[in-house]
């Protein structure tokens, strides 16, 4: 068996055609990407969905704080 002859022509307009469309999908995925790593990096919208946790923990914090705090100026 014999593979048929094809134009050097053809076979780089096929290779053209392969490129452009590899690069053009490799555009659109980097741009899906990209809008999915700012969506999940938004402070605002990651703050106000984890609200109650984050103002449950900063107030635990601020109270071991000023706990200690208070231990440290007021020893007998």
């Amino acid at each position: 068996m014999t593979m048929p002859v094809v134009p050097a022509e053809i076979l780089e307009a096929r290779a053209a055609q392969q490129r452009r469309t590899l690069h053009n999908d490799v555009q659109q995925l980097r741009s899906v990407v990209e809008a999915e790593v700012r969506e999940r990096i938004d402070v605002k919208r990651n703050v106000r969905r984890y609200f109650g946790p984050i103002a449950g923990v900063t107030a635990l914090i601020a109270l071991s704080v000023g706990y200690a705090a208070t231990g440290i100026f007021t020893r007998d």
